[in-house]
């Protein structure tokens, strides 16, 4: 059986030092995928995997990576349904798991706002990150990776 693990969907991600703190204490091993260099903590259970600029480089590697003993932290729901599909746990940088059950209205939800947006309508993005969602994010990742070791 793999081990477990954590990849992150690191460009835009606000919460890598979190995931480095929780995966360092319970010594998990983290790959931070992106498609440029970032620096990353010199540990040997960190990993910086710098992909191509290709679109989507950084989502195909993850979903190819991801399987059923792995964490990935992302806040792309397309991303976040490939990953469900591979069996992985998925959770949001604000902390909310994507579950098979809620992938779907996401999907659909992503999907009116791009209608929306191409049709020159005004909406806003998403609620700016907060502090509530760093402290969910750090008991989410804590509670998966707990879930996952007990397999």
């Amino acid at each position: 059986m793999s081990e477990v693990q954590i990849l992150v969907d690191a460009d835009a991600c606000p919460v890598k030092e979190e995931v480095y703190r929780v995966a360092l204490r319970r010594e998990v091993p983290v790959k931070v995928v992106s498609n440029m260099r970032l620096r990353v903590p010199e540990h040997s259970l960190v990993e910086r995997v710098v992909v191509s600029d290709a679109f989507n480089a950084a989502d195909d590697w993850i979903a190819e990576a991801a399987d059923a003993r792995t964490v990935v932290i992302t806040g792309d729901i397309l991303l976040a349904d490939r990953c469900l599909k591979a069996g992985a746990t998925v959770i949001g940088h604000n902390g909310k798991p994507f579950t098979g059950a809620s992938i779907g209205s996401a999907i659909a939800t992503r999907a009116i706002m791009a209608d929306l947006r191409a049709g020159g309508d005004v909406v806003g993005g998403p609620a700016p990150f907060a502090k509530a969602d760093r402290s969910r994010f750090l008991q989410a990742l804590d509670e998966a990776l707990v879930r996952l070791e007990r397999r």
